[in-house]
């Protein structure tokens, strides 16, 4: 297995060519690194989710990584991505199973290292896979970095909410599960940063999780965190609404959700599986009887609306925060609808220089300290 190089020969006519192809395909478009072997739904959804962005949004362009003899087939029928993909073969796939470890030791001739490593190079302005999160997180983190200032990079979600435009930002929901009151505080900067450049809100409203509302309650790191995000609101530009409780999670006091990855990762997968619960026993109520069948066709328009409000995989798309690039994790179950979602969010954070902004917002706050190699 050989290694990726970290400089290019610019007398190597196949990268002379590459650089040409890569030229021609992004002409202004806004280029993006797809892991297209990741996910449980295999490449087929990949290239669907692909597609069903380049058509609703024509300043995309795509850089596929994976199997050759699988994605050239799917990419030649498809209409919409004529001149606005480029296949790059990866023999090898990383599993769900893969341990993060032995992938970063044995992974780099893999579809999604060569994703992550396309953002590295500065090839393309962000990286999308459905695949393994925990291996994603380490190549993520090793190949591209942390940014100055960041001791801990976190996964920020988008969850639904009663908010007007509908949904809450909230990390970390399992990047790492251990979180001091230093990491707390830069989760809370990196969680204002998103809301503002991926929500457009100018002032987010930013919540810390907790037990309960009362500034007594809690671990020491919480009472210490809270202080140190109160510190730095006025500078930094939130409105820090203090301890919020999960129930405040999908409700509309707050627009930003701080927490450890593992309680944010058992909050949402808790409401996944309460939001599944919840349909599952709405179908069942509407087959009780005839005239519960009966209500269930003249409601069917409302319902139609509200099961496509909460569409998970409209708003499917963890992202990385806190990495010298932008990496987007998709569900690993995720369809061509939840993939394109995905797409959808890489591609407005990269329009709107999400990262370099979280950067210099970093950079301008907190302290730099040096991190031991």
């Amino acid at each position: 297995m050989t290694a990726p190089t970290d400089h290019t020969d610019a007398t190597d006519p196949a990268q002379v060519d590459q650089a040409q192809s890569n030229g021609n395909l992004s002409q202004g478009r806004t280029l993006i690194s797809v892991d297209a072997m990741g996910g449980d739904e295999g490449p087929a959804a990949v290239v669907a989710g692909c597609s069903l962005s380049a058509k609703i949004n024509p300043d995309i362009a795509f850089i596929l990584h994976g199997d050759e003899a699988q994605l050239a087939p799917l990419v030649q029928r498809d209409p919409h991505l004529g001149g606005r993909c480029d296949i790059r073969h990866a023999s090898g796939v990383v599993s769900m199973d893969d341990k993060p470890s032995h992938v970063v030791r044995t992974g780099k001739d893999t579809s999604m290292w060569a994703t992550v490593e396309s953002v590295r190079s500065g090839e393309s302005a962000v990286a999308v896979s459905c695949g393994n999160t925990g291996a994603l997180m380490a190549i993520s983190t090793i190949r591209l970095r942390k940014l100055p200032g960041v001791n801990r990079p976190a996964i920020a979600v988008l969850y639904p909410s009663a908010n007007k435009n509908g949904f809450n930002v909230m990390l970390d929901v399992g990047a790492d599960i251990r979180a001091d009151a230093e990491d707390l505080l830069r989760f809370a900067l990196m969680g204002a940063s998103y809301a503002r450049n991926g929500m457009d809100l100018k002032k987010p409203r930013v919540g810390l999780l907790n037990v309960g509302t009362e500034e007594h309650k809690g671990r020491a790191e919480l009472k210490e965190a809270y202080d140190l995000i109160r510190a730095q609101e006025m500078e930094v530009g939130y409105d820090f609404v203090g301890f919020v409780e999960g129930g405040d999670i999908s409700g509309d006091k707050v627009d930003v959700i701080v927490t450890d990855g593992f309680t944010g990762n058992v909050a949402i997968k808790t409401g996944e599986g309460t939001a599944k619960l919840v349909g599952l026993r709405l179908r069942e109520a509407f087959k009780y009887s005839v005239l519960s069948k009966l209500a269930s066709l003249l409601a069917y328009t409302s319902l139609r609306r509200l099961s496509v409000k909460i569409d998970p995989r409209r708003v499917n798309g963890g992202v990385f925060l806190g990495l010298n690039g932008t990496v987007v994790k998709s569900h690993g179950s995720a369809d061509a609808t939840g993939v394109s979602a995905a797409i959808k969010l890489a591609a407005q954070l990269a329009q709107n220089q999400f990262n370099e902004r979280l950067a210099a917002r970093i950079a301008a706050t907190l302290p730099v300290e040096e991190s031991p190699e």
